[in-house]
C-alpha cells in the first residue's frame, strides 16, 4: 500500500478543505481519466481496491497513473483509552480530495474498457466521480 517513506510532522492537525482543487484538474498522461465531483479524505486501502479493480478490469494492458497520494497520517487512540494523555498514534494514511481532482488515468486501452475499468475502480472509492476523456482523443487503438 502506498505510504511516505518519512514525513515531517508525525501527527499534524487535520485542517479543512475549502474549495475546488487548483491542481490536478487536467489530464495529464493518458488519455481517460477519472474526476472526482465530492471532496473527502481517501484512504490508502481505498486508492489500492480502485487500482486493483481497474488494472484488472484493463487485463494489465495499457498504463495506468495514480494522480493522488495518501500523505495524511490518520490517527487513533485504543480502545479503552480513556479521554486526554494526547493524541493517538498514526494507524493508516489518507488523501484529502477536493472537487474536481483526477484520480486515475489510463492510456493504451479502448474506450469501452476504460470506462468499465474506471467504473469498477470508482466503485471502491467513497466519492462520487465522473469517467472524462482528453479533448484530443481519436480512437485509433
Amino acid at each position: 500500500m502506498l505510504q511516505p517513506k518519512k514525513t515531517r510532522y508525525r501527527r499534524p492537525q487535520k485542517g479543512r478543505m475549502k474549495s475546488i482543487t487548483k491542481r490536478g484538474a487536467e489530464i495529464s498522461f493518458g488519455s481517460f481519466a477519472l474526476k472526482t465531483l465530492d471532496q473527502c479524505w481517501i484512504s490508502a486501502r481505498q486508492i489500492e481496491a480502485a487500482r486493483q479493480a481497474i488494472t484488472r478490469e484493463m487485463k494489465r494492458e495499457g498504463q495506468l497513473w495514480i494522480r493522488i497520494f495518501p500523505d495524511r497520517p490518520v490517527t487513533a487512540k485504543g480502545l479503552g483509552v480513556r479521554m486526554g494523555k494526547g493524541k493517538g498514534t498514526p494507524e493508516s494514511w489518507a488523501a484529502r480530495v477536493s472537487p474536481g481532482r483526477i484520480l486515475f488515468e489510463a492510456d493504451g486501452i479502448p474506450l469501452e474498457v476504460a470506462r468499465e475499468a474506471m467504473r469498477l475502480g470508482a466503485q471502491k472509492l467513497p466519492v462520487h466521480t465522473k469517467f472524462i476523456i482528453r479533448r484530443d482523443y481519436s480512437a485509433e487503438i
